[in-house]
Order: C-alpha cells, then structure tokens, then sequence
C-alpha cells in the first residue's frame, strides 16, 4: 500500500490489526516453531538449488545417450536457470497475493514432477522442456524465503534468519558435484540423479504440508477479518482487512505480479547494484562447476568422485562465512536499542564489505596456483575454501540488507534479483568452459578477479550513502530515518529545556 493508504487504513477503527502480544500475529510464534519454519524453507531452497548442479558431471554422458554435442548438452545447467529467471515475476509477487504457503506447497509438488520428465526423457527435447520447467516451479523458495523470514522475525534474529537461509541457497550447489560426482559414474547412471531430486522435493512438499504455516501478514489479516466476521457478524459486520479492498483488475495484476520487480530494479539502486553484484558473484560460482574440473581432473588427473569431493572446499568456506555473520549479528542488541528497534540496514554490511577484498584474492590464488599441475591440489583446494566464504559472506550480507531495506517488499526486491542472478548464472557456463580453455586457467580467474575488484567498493559506497538513496525510495519503509529525526527532536527538546532551567 502507498503511504497515504497506510495512514488511511491506520485511522479506520474497523481495519483489523494485531493486538499486543497476538498470538496470531507470526514474529509471536513461539521461537521454535519459527525456527522450524526457517529450517523447512531453507530445506526447501537446498532441494531447489542442489537440483541446478548435481548434474553437472552427466554432461558427456547426455551427450552420448542422446545424440547431441557437449555444447548442447551444457543446457543442463543453463536451461534450468532459465526457469529461475521467468518463475520469480509470478512467484514473488504472487505470493503477495495469495499467500505463502499456498505458492510453496503447489510449486514444490510440480517442480518434483517436472525433475521426473528428467528421469524418464527419451530424447534431448524432453529433458531440456522439463528441466526448464523445472527450474521454473524450483525458484519460488529462492524468492519467497526471504519473504518468510522477514514475515516471522524481529530486526534482531532477522539477521540469524537471513543467514542461515542465504547459506542454504548457497549450500545447494555446493552439494550437487559431490552426490553427482559418486552417483553418476556408478552402475546405477546419471538418471539416478534426477530420481533423487525427485525425493528430495517430494519430502520438501511433505513437509510444507505438515509444517509450513501461512506467514504473510497481509494474508492472515484477512483470514483474521473473515473469521471475526463470521463468529461476531453483530460486532464485527464492518471489519475488513486492508488487502480485502484492493480490487484486483488485470492491469492491476499484471502490474503487481510482473511488472512491479522490474519497476524496482529500474527505480531502485540500491537493488539495482546488489543485484549486479550478486549476479556477477552467482556466475563465477557456476563457472566453478566447469572450471574446478579443469584444475583437478583435467591437470591433475583426478577422478569424477574426487573433483566433486573438492567441492567440500566451498561448503567449508561458507560455514566459515556463517560464523562471521553470527558474530555479528550477536553485536545487534546494542543497536537495537539505541535505534529503538530499527537500526539503519547499511549496519548489515561489514561482511560484504570484508568479502569483496576476499573474493578477489581467492579467485587470483585459485588461477594461478590452479594452472601449474606442479602446485599441490592442497593450495587450489584452499583457494576454494575462500571463494566459498566470500561468495557466501556476499550473499548472507546483501541478502539481509535487502530484507531489513524493504521489508514487505522484500518478496518483489527478491524476484527482481533473482531474475538477473539467474540469467547471468544461466549465461556463464555456456562460454565459461571455452574461456578457461583459450586464456588459460591463470588468465581467466585474473579477469574475473578483476571484476571483483571493480564491484568491491559497492559495499562501501552504501555504507556511507545508503541512508540517503534510500529517504528517496518508493519501496522502502526507511524507518531508521523516522527513529532518527525522533531522536534529533528529543535531543533539542532537551537541549532547550537544560537551557531554561539555567
């Protein structure tokens, strides 16, 4: 809702609202019960983005079955993040409209039918049409998660929240080489790996069936107002939720559901170079899955299951990165207090500003410790370690700024940048391999490093300006901004009263 709307519905007496200590209100949920929820969508997010590289080694042997180059069959990855960029304009926004729960539990469920057209596909067209699919169903808890932790928790766990699903999103595709690297060269073949991202969503849809509640506020104000009026039609006749008003017209709709992501991403720079970021950070991940391969198996001769064992290097670094978020995140209640609940988001910064150098260094020490085979795999490895943690820090850092930045928008900021991620991601493995191959493994990882140290500075530009770009945002509450002029009055108020009693 536009501000004046919000102020209009906060004056009517018969809008329905939280009372104090509602136990229908979610960020009153018992703190368990949040944390389960937290755990399924982070389940849910691992399945998503295990399903994105567990493939990854099949490649050659999709080729052979089906009768199509190695180029072609490269699609695997890429097409399914084609799916990623078209499913967050519907799955975002959407879920604003009808409800979380309702869009997780539907897309879960055929995302999983989707993976077995993968199982079963007799030719190339039918598993590229169904791994499309696919990752167009798999993407919603990417957007929606963040989306469900803002709904259920307060500033201050909110940022233990965000870690812990940001890391899930970046676990995902750090697990798939390494299941795929064992099952795919065993007897069972590379169809095996698809059977098991079909239970894989198959137990993440029990789940949300069993566990996952409704959290979208809006929503439950509206089944809150609906049931009132239903037990107490004599008392409650006129009580209506603000969402209950909103005619929905299909420009209306459209607006909301597709174009709204990109009117932020046009309108807002703080999303607009987070997600430029991201997406360059999100690429060179996926690059690893055809880059790793190079350094390991084709330098130094190791086999599939050993190259994917590697992969523990970046699971490593970003369990490393998660400690570093806790610690800061334990430095919250101070800030709490003194900004009354609401401390600026750019305070969620500090590990993305410790990133950004990081990532740069590992990527230079991975390409040219990588390339000469007479180098241990120990030092490569140990590159590996960094690039997790940064990639990883990034991703918890930015992901939390964005959350506590729009906060009920955070669902819609989230589509618009994981449209961009996606695509970048699905782009990066269809010329990753051939450059590695024409510059060399050294050179390559020196020009993505040298991205690196073009983005680097982001972090700090909106640490020292973020608070002004956002008091010109349409999409963001800003309510640090309102905290402060508070305080500023209060401080006045006080220095003139000290002066009169002089």
């Amino acid at each position: 809702a536009t501000p004046a709307a919000a102020k209009r519905f906060s004056a009517d007496p018969d809008v329905v609202s939280w009372g104090d200590d509602d136990a229908e209100n979610p960020q009153n949920w018992g703190k368990m019960y949040r944390w389960t929820i937290t755990a399924v969508v982070g389940f849910m997010t691992v399945n998503a983005t295990f399903a994105s590289s567990a493939p990854s080694a099949a490649v050659p042997l999709i080729a052979q079955e089906f009768g199509v180059s190695d180029e072609v069959a490269t699609l695997t990855t890429s097409i399914y993040l084609v799916g990623y960029v078209f499913g967050p304009a519907f799955w975002g926004p959407g879920s604003e409209i009808l409800g979380r729960r309702l869009v997780l539990i539907l897309t879960m469920a055929a995302f999983g039918l989707a993976t077995v057209g993968q199982a079963l596909a007799p030719d190339i067209g039918v598993f590229l049409g169904t791994r499309a699919l696919a990752g167009f169903f798999a993407v919603a808890p990417l957007v929606n998660g963040g989306g469900v932790v803002a709904d259920i928790w307060d500033p201050h766990t909110r940022g233990i929240a965000t870690t812990v699903f940001s890391t899930m999103i970046f676990l995902g595709p750090v697990l798939g080489p390494i299941v795929g690297g064992f099952i795919i060269p065993s007897p069972l073949g590379w169809r095996a790996v698809f059977w098991v991202v079909v239970a894989f969503a198959a137990c993440s849809t029990l789940l949300a069936l069993l566990v996952l509640p409704e959290t979208h506020a809006p929503t439950l104000m509206a089944h809150k107002a609906r049931r009132l009026r239903t037990l107490l039609p004599s008392h409650h006749a006129r009580l209506y939720a603000p969402s209950e008003r909103v005619v929905w017209t299909a420009q209306s709709l459209l607006d909301r559901t597709l174009l709204r992501p990109f009117k932020m991403l046009v309108v807002e720079p703080i999303l607009l170079l987070v997600t430029i970021y991201i997406s360059i950070v999100y690429g060179c991940l996926y690059s690893l899955f055809e880059s790793v391969p190079l350094i390991f198996t084709t330098t130094r001769s190791f086999t599939p299951s050993q190259t994917g064992l590697t992969f523990l290097a970046l699971g490593l670094g970003a369990l490393l990165s998660a400690l570093i978020d806790l610690d800061l995140v334990h430095r919250y209640p101070a800030l709490l207090a003194t900004w009354r609940g609401h401390p600026p988001p750019e305070k969620r910064l500090y590990g993305a500003m410790l990133a950004g150098p990081v990532f740069v260094g590992a990527i230079f020490s991975l390409g040219w410790t990588g390339y000469n085979p007479d180098v241990s795999w120990v030092v490569p490895a140990l590159s590996l370690v960094f690039v997790g943690f940064s990639v990883s820090l990034v991703f918890n850092s930015f992901m939390t700024y964005l959350v506590d930045t729009y906060l009920v928008n955070t669902a819609s900021a989230f589509a618009a940048l994981t449209i961009v991620r996606s695509a970048v991601g699905a782009a990066f493995p269809l010329f990753i391999l051939q450059l590695f191959r024409a510059l060399g493994i050294n050179i390559a990882c020196t020009l993505i490093g040298a991205v690196g140290i073009l983005l680097a500075p982001i972090p700090f530009v909106f640490f020292r300006y973020g608070a002004r770009i956002r008091a010109r945002s349409e999409f963001a509450p800003c309510l640090d901004l309102k905290i402060a002029k508070e305080i500023e009055m209060e401080k006045q108020a006080a220095a003139l009263a000290g002066s009169g009693s002089v």
